[in-house]
């Protein structure tokens, strides 16, 4: 990426009303543009610069702002505008940052066997908790005689997304991206494998710069061809940030983003006879009069009832895990035990560990 102004960067008011007048006369404005295993790229005003990661950084993710010294040492994070991230995949219980101060997204899925409402109402919830604007982009509209009942489809989701359909290798196709790519304005590509993003963005910046795969005839599905998380610059100006695909893609915290995705549904619950109402058999339900009247779609409540499941189960597992690890850096404030004591919860030797009860008593035949 060739040097670029800090407003060209995505610097704003948001982020300079953080600096202190000492840090703003002797600190340097820095942006992250790659995340490596352990090292990060990152962009300033006179170019780029990498970064190696320490375990007393905290976690940051492509798109974060940060601070250097005059050495072009890392001095601190800055607070973001928009945060995107899920509960991490497979049964390790942590987060996993996405990206970070984007301003728009791109919820990206062709018109074959990918087309899922579902899944879009997924990636919707995902969006509109991280806090940024969300346009669903229908891919390959080329390859179906009329484009029209899948734009219907998901403009009439309750929030009413912007939708617009478009050929990945069509230039022409994607003029009427045009509004959300401008200069300053960061965009993130999100979607399953597959589905064309590295060539969305391939074309939007008229080079080929990210690889592209096929997908598999049997499924329609595709391969992660993008491997690393990374933030491009575009010649009419904004940059796009492109995310390997997600193939799951759990909601945690994030009962705001499915509140907003599903605001026809939230309005009706409010009206229903009991406060704590499931929305299935129960008398007086607002939701179930306008699924059985046809006003909302059952697919559409069974999706609602299960990501706020899901929601809520992943919140209450993350909760406990912050809630043990504030418990863990107590337990080791408390101050060294005796290198061969046994405490009253342990039956073992601590070997010099930290433990927060001091009833401590000598193991037999030691001093």
């Amino acid at each position: 990426m060739d040097p670029l102004t800090l407003p060209q960067l995505g610097w704003r008011p948001f982020f300079q009303q953080q600096l202190s007048l000492e840090e703003f006369e002797t600190l340097t404005p820095a942006r992250i543009i790659e995340q490596h295993r352990s090292m990060l790229t990152l962009a300033t005003e006179h170019g780029q610069q990498d970064l190696p990661l320490l375990h007393s950084m905290p976690a940051m993710v492509v798109g974060d702002w940060v601070l250097l010294d005059a050495d072009g040492h890392f001095v601190r994070l800055l607070e973001r505008s928009t945060c995107f991230r899920r509960k991490a995949a497979g049964e390790k219980v942590d987060w996993q940052l996405i990206s970070a101060n984007v301003d728009t997204a791109f919820i990206l899925t062709s018109v074959n066997e990918d087309f899922n409402l579902n899944r879009i109402e997924r990636f919707l919830a995902l969006v509109h908790e991280a806090g940024a604007e969300p346009v669903v982009i229908l891919s390959k509209a080329d390859l179906v005689d009329d484009i029209t009942p899948f734009i219907e489809q998901v403009s009439a989701l309750g929030d009413h997304p912007a939708t617009v359909a478009v050929n990945c290798l069509d230039s022409d196709s994607l003029r009427p991206l045009a509004d959300w790519l401008r200069e300053g304005d960061t965009l993130a590509v999100l979607g399953s494998s597959g589905v064309g993003k590295s060539t969305l963005i391939n074309t939007l910046l008229g080079e080929t710069r990210q690889q592209t795969g096929s997908i598999r005839e049997d499924d329609a599905k595709g391969r992660h061809t993008t491997t690393r998380r990374s933030l491009i610059a575009m010649p009419r100006g904004g940059l796009i940030l492109d995310t390997p695909g997600m193939r799951e893609l759990q909601l945690a915290d994030a009962r705001e983003g499915i509140a907003a995705t599903f605001a026809d549904i939230e309005v009706l619950a409010a009206q229903c006879r009991f406060a704590d109402c499931q929305h299935q058999q129960e008398p007086g339900c607002a939701v179930r009069r306008a699924v059985d009247a046809g006003e909302i779609d059952q697919r559409r409540l069974d999706n609602y009832l299960k990501l706020l499941r899901e929601e809520a189960l992943n919140s209450a597992t993350l909760s406990e895990k912050r809630a043990k690890d504030r418990a863990t850096g107590r337990f080791y404030k408390k101050g060294a035990c005796k290198s061969n004591c046994v405490t009253a919860h342990a039956s073992v030797p601590c070997k010099g560990g930290y433990h927060e009860q001091h009833n401590e008593r000598q193991r037999p035949g030691t001093a």
